[in-house]
């Protein structure tokens, strides 16, 4: 893509005051392929703890440019991404989790598929690729398939992730897509949308892994689940 010029990342954040600015140094160091210009959008869902003091803080040292959103209520993580969805300026709009369960390094490995292929959308796969997964939770794994499987029943797609965080996604198609999902909805929402869209090109790579313990701070649990289900059933059959 000739014109390609400039990505969105946009960061939801709740709770993240301990690790956003690891995050944050790993987004700033990455160089995107073509000179691609990075557009960083932060935005805060409320959070309980000191993560918009750390925001702050890392935006008054320089080192990113950051565009940054607070919502005043909690929402949900879904919420937090249709935020920053609305705010994105650039060719391409990226979802990048505040924790350290993705690696930014990765930007250009979803870019190629961009660049070379024409794509239009590409999801990074925890589940394909040589790339290194950290082993934890046998059943987590179980359930990602489980939803991804379903969702592919009834989008008639071939993905192989669709719970990832990493979604790439042309500006304006996703600006188009009316989103209601405020939790972690998100993802089935969206998928299902998408495949009903026409003429759309979509990508999968294989991403790393670096999951998190619930001691660690992960924050899904089996009721999201279960909402994942009934979301793939609801925007694929009544939607």
């Amino acid at each position: 893509m000739e014109n390609f010029k400039k990505l969105s990342i946009v960061i939801p954040a709740y709770n993240e005051g301990k690790t956003i600015h690891l995050i944050l140094d790993k987004v700033a160091a990455v160089q995107l392929i073509h000179c691609i210009e990075k557009e960083v959008i932060i935005v805060n869902d409320c959070s309980k703890d000191d993560t918009e003091e750390a925001i702050q803080r890392y935006i008054a040292n320089g080192k990113l440019q950051i565009t940054y959103y607070k919502h005043e209520v909690n929402q949900g993580k879904g919420a937090a991404i249709h935020t920053g969805i609305k705010k994105a300026t650039g060719d391409f709009v990226l979802i990048q989790d505040a924790d350290l369960e993705y690696d930014p390094e990765e930007y250009n490995d979803l870019l190629k598929p961009v660049m070379k292929g024409g794509a239009d959308i590409v999801y990074g796969s925890r589940f394909i690729g040589g790339n290194p997964h950290r082993i934890l939770f046998f059943w987590h794994s179980i359930g990602n398939i489980f939803l991804t499987r379903l969702s592919n029943m009834f989008t008639n797609l071939n993905l192989t992730d669709m719970e990832t965080c990493y979604k790439l996604f042309r500006r304006e198609i996703i600006q188009d897509i009316n989103l209601i999902e405020k939790r972690f909805g998100f993802e089935p929402e969206v998928t299902a949308k998408i495949a009903k869209l026409k003429n759309i090109k979509i990508f999968e790579v294989g991403i790393s892994y670096y999951g998190r313990t619930y001691e660690e701070g992960k924050k899904i649990g089996w009721k999201d689940g279960f909402r994942a289900i009934y979301c793939i059933l609801k925007y694929n059959l009544f939607s």
